[in-house]
């Protein structure tokens, strides 16, 4: 999956399969990468345009999609 750098001060990069439905999110500082699943293409847009990326996905993504930690 593509990831496409975010500017945000705790979120890396974004990626976003539609076709699973599977958010990719890598975290700043670390690197930390997680999958986020079923995701829909609507919170996914949400998500990208928010002026605080971080803020939004908190609010929400972080505790109402099943995640999955790759690294």
């Amino acid at each position: 999956m593509e990831r496409k750098e975010v500017t945000s001060t705790s979120i890396k990069s974004v990626g976003y399969d539609p076709k699973t439905q599977t958010l990719e999110v890598e975290f700043k500082p670390k690197g930390r990468l997680y999958h986020y699943s079923n995701v829909t293409e609507k919170e996914y847009t949400g998500l990208m345009g928010a002026a605080s990326k971080g803020k939004y996905f908190n609010r929400n993504i972080k505790d109402f999609y099943p995640a999955k930690r790759l690294t």
